[in-house]
């Protein structure tokens, strides 16, 4: 097991996060927030993958990071509908279309809520002190 790959993988993630939290507490544009909390969530999948010194899959579908790791984490539906809500961002966010309205900013304030609530929980299955991460 390589816990110092799994820090470096939620030190990543905890720069997204911080910075989607941020972006949301000054009332920035949604979609870029999206986006942020997307990399965010994917990169702390990840860190399980780091962790275990498997590949880490050049994938930004986060139902597909899932069936890599689902050994040391588990989803239910609703969790897994909000990864699926979560994934979307990813391509519908980050290219310009001229029909796509900004995600409503409850929305974003629900899957932030997750991506923190996840980064925790993650943090505590691979016995990660949160607070080392924040501070790098």
């Amino acid at each position: 097991m390589n816990k110092t790959a799994a820090k470096e993988w939620l030190t990543k993630a905890w720069h997204h996060l911080s910075t989607a939290q941020l972006l949301f507490q000054l009332e920035h544009y949604t979609d870029i927030i999206a986006i942020e909390v997307h990399y965010s969530v994917e990169i702390t999948l990840k860190a399980f993958l780091a962790y275990d010194n498997s590949k880490i899959f050049k994938t930004h579908d986060l139902i597909d990071v899932y069936k890599h790791i689902k050994c040391y984490i588990n989803f239910d539906d609703a969790e897994l509908s909000i990864l699926e809500q979560i994934s979307e961002y990813h391509i519908g966010e980050s290219y310009p279309s001229s029909n796509r309205n900004l995600p409503p900013l409850q929305e974003i304030k629900d899957v932030l809520e997750f991506a923190e609530e996840l980064f925790d929980r993650v943090c505590a299955i691979l016995n990660v002190d949160k607070t080392e991460i924040i501070k790098r």
